[in-house]
């Protein structure tokens, strides 16, 4: 069959091309920017892709005629006041793009809406679905319970407060209920039921085998990890307070971290249906789910992850718009060294930041993450998603990747961090030299004060990182 993606680049939608390619489809995904293509799906046969903004219509986008099923895997975690909106307007455009094609099913993946009183976001997800169902095609809907995977956002979460914090004291939703289903559950299902007819126009309830507390799940992980915790939990905290305690303990955005709030306060518990059967997939339990997240993570096989979502940084357009780094009007470190092995240092390059650190003062880049994270940034806690590789589009601590290749010897990358300016930090080598450029444009006062408030500081942080770099330690 001819697919139709979207999501491509998300958590889901990158899992999920694998699981089709191997079925033997033939894909057509959907990019809002075509430089975060992913380099591993780059020059495969079945697979093309075309780049598509749903948000804003343009009758110029050409969706190809001959498409049978299409996966609608977008969604936004966006604390934005018009989310639902934005969310309502990219299911409209997607109608009007694939009207006029052969397009006989839509697999839309939501979540579990059973309770009467709904989260905003939950809300949002069930108007999507009301407004996928107008189209001229069957919609099966899948309503999924928490995601647990390498690198999704629950897992995440869980992880930074279980290995963190010896003793909970934490917010009364984490007596909620919940119904957790594994990642590979979920791509089993979605990739199953593409041209089952059986499943058109209907929607169905996906979870695991168990009914769980949030704090179950939080003891259950720390089992796992065979680390003891305890937990205690407050009858009396606000969301604004619950919003507070995830976004400085994790590694999440206070935005995120108040939509979380805001749906955890709901349960979300599954109904009972027959889709096991009729597409022969039996999930596994929560403590599986964790166990085999953590074979991926120490196997360093994680596909995606949430961090890398263009969501969970500053930007709300293309990255390309940045890649151009300007050349007035900026403050500039250039520095450069005499290289003799290019690929060691190149590998040294790729492997910046998370667990590696800046090969310099990394006290003071931990410095300048936890005074992001008190002025309501993004903080230093993101890491990276793999140890060695990058792509843009990749979430890198407190920057994200905006170019990335390594035959043209170059690494781009973007500030996301609070900033009175735009800061950009470029590596490069080019005839046996090392290069290292930062660029920062002020903004008003503020930004020229920050920049000689910070120099003294950039003297001895960029010399001793390009030092590291360049193997001259």
């Amino acid at each position: 069959m001819k697919i139709l993606v979207t999501g491509t680049t998300g958590y889901i939608g990158k899992r999920l091309i694998p699981f089709l390619l191997e079925a033997g489809h033939e894909l057509v995904c959907c990019v809002r920017d075509l430089n975060r293509v992913p380099e591993e799906f780059k020059d495969l046969e079945s697979l093309t892709f075309i780049e598509i903004d749903f948000l804003v219509y343009s009758s110029a986008v050409q969706i190809p005629k001959d498409i049978d099923v299409a996966y609608y895997l977008m969604h936004s975690m966006s604390a934005s006041a018009d989310f639902e909106k934005q969310e309502l307007a990219c299911a409209y455009n997607f109608i009007d793009y694939v009207r006029g094609t052969s397009l006989q099913q839509v697999i839309y993946l939501s979540g579990i809406v059973n309770e009467e009183v709904l989260s905003k976001h939950l809300r949002s997800r069930k108007q999507v679905e009301q407004v996928l169902s107008t189209g001229t095609y069957a919609l099966t809907a899948f309503r999924a319970g928490i995601i647990v995977g390498s690198g999704s956002a629950s897992f995440e979460i869980i992880r930074d407060l279980v290995e963190k914090l010896p003793v909970m004291v934490t917010p009364k939703w984490l007596n909620t209920k919940t119904q957790p289903i594994a990642i590979r559950d979920v791509l089993s299902y979605l990739s199953k039921a593409a041209g089952n007819k059986q499943l058109y126009n209907n929607n169905y309830d996906i979870y695991g085998p168990e009914v769980l507390t949030y704090k179950k799940m939080l003891l259950i992980f720390a089992e796992v990890r065979g680390l003891k915790r305890y937990i205690l939990t407050l009858p009396v905290m606000t969301p604004k307070l619950s919003s507070y305690w995830l976004y400085f303990v994790t590694s999440t955005t206070f935005k995120l971290a108040a939509s979380l709030v805001d749906s955890m306060k709901i349960a979300i518990v599954g109904r009972p249906n027959n889709l096991s059967e009729i597409l022969n997939v039996h999930p596994i339990t929560y403590r599986e789910a964790v166990e085999k997240a953590f074979q991926k993570i120490e196997e360093d096989a994680i596909l995606s992850s949430w961090k890398d979502s263009i969501v969970s940084g500053r930007f709300s357009e293309k990255i390309s718009k940045y890649i151009t780094i300007p050349k007035y009007g900026c403050f500039k470190d250039i520095k450069f060294r005499k290289v003799t092995n290019e690929e060691e240092v190149l590998n040294r390059i790729w492997a910046l930041g998370g667990q590696t650190g800046w090969y310099y003062g990394d006290f003071l880049w931990k410095a300048r993450g936890f005074l992001d994270k008190m002025f309501g940034g993004i903080g230093l806690r993101r890491g990276r998603t793999h140890i060695s590789k990058l792509q843009p589009g990749d979430a890198l601590d407190f920057w994200r990747v905006l170019f990335a290749n390594k035959k043209e010897k170059r690494l781009l990358l973007y500030a996301e961090m609070k900033l009175p300016g735009e800061a950009w930090l470029e590596f490069r080598i080019e005839k046996g030299k090392l290069w290292q450029r930062a660029v920062f444009r002020p903004k008003g006062l503020w930004g020229r004060l920050y920049w000689y408030s910070v120099l003294p500081f950039h003297y001895f942080i960029f010399n001793g990182m390009i030092d590291s770099l360049a193997g001259k330690e």
